[in-house]
């Protein structure tokens, strides 16, 4: 059986992404910078010449565009001209539930990979419930509160392990599922509301506190972000404010035949 490469396989969801595969019996090739793992193969964006080697003998691949690029188009499309030159005849891209018009970015990606590959899918999941652990979370707190332009606007939050799950049927499914999933979680939640269940499970105690997108763009260059990206991510926060993703779909039932992750049972389990 060929293999899957994995691209960003350390990553929140390529290493999740590895792991369904090979639970499954199904060969994978976990990819990253530095390979400095048993297995693993050197990839970088960066670096046109790891390409032919890390898609050498692979079936399919898990496309994680380049992390913080506003433009990612011009280094992703020689990678998946050259994914086709070898073969590969199928490729799962992590998107974005954002609106097109926020992210053109991501936009020309879907564009790629539906023109280019014979079998693809995009994979456009909300945002993910790991955003409140870790350098993740801390990026997030200032003076000990949690910080969003969001406003009252709800976010139908998505564990990683679903929207891996989802990515390993796309990858192996016998039939292409040629098409863009939108993945949630079960429920929308305000961040008022992510605080309040943070510090009753001991997570705590958190409180929400409204910012401007500016005074957010800002926070996030202040730890280290570029200022377009900052700027970006901000601008999606003030979209929540809007009810851009205050909606809940059916992808991970439909997909992978079991309900999504609760932000309560995540909670519990991850942040206590």
């Amino acid at each position: 059986m060929s293999e899957v490469l994995v691209i960003g396989a350390t990553g929140t969801t390529g290493s999740r992404v590895t792991a369904f595969l090979r639970e499954r019996g199904v060969p994978a090739r976990p990819a990253s910078r530095k390979a400095d793992r048993p297995g693993f193969v050197r990839f970088d964006w960066t670096e046109p010449e790891t390409y032919a080697p890390a898609l050498s003998g692979a079936r399919a691949v898990y496309v994680l565009p380049p992390i913080g690029v506003t433009e990612p188009a011009p280094l992703v499309e020689p990678f998946l001209h050259e994914a086709v030159r070898q073969g590969v005849r199928r490729a799962v891209l992590l998107g974005t539930s954002a609106r097109p018009e926020r992210t053109p970015g991501a936009v020309a990606l879907y564009e790629l990979v539906r023109t280019v590959m014979p079998e693809w899918a995009v994979l456009r999941p909300s945002w993910f419930m790991q955003n409140f652990t870790g350098q993740a979370l801390a990026l997030r707190l200032r003076d000990g509160e949690l910080i969003s332009a969001t406003g009252a606007g709800r976010v139908a939050f998505v564990d990683a392990g679903d929207i891996a799950a989802v990515a390993g049927h796309a990858l192996t499914d016998p039939e292409p599922h040629n098409t863009e999933h939108v993945i949630t979680g079960p429920e929308a939640l305000s961040y008022d509301d992510v605080a309040a269940l943070l510090t009753e499970l001991g997570a705590g105690p958190l409180r929400h506190r409204p910012v401007t997108e500016d005074e957010l763009a800002a926070h996030f260059a202040a730890h280290g972000m570029p200022r377009d990206f900052a700027a970006m991510l901000a601008a999606l926060d003030t979209d929540i404010s809007l009810g851009t993703e205050d909606r809940v779909t059916d992808t991970v039932q439909r997909v992978t035949g079991r309900p999504p992750r609760s932000f309560r049972a995540f909670a519990a389990a991850e942040l206590r």
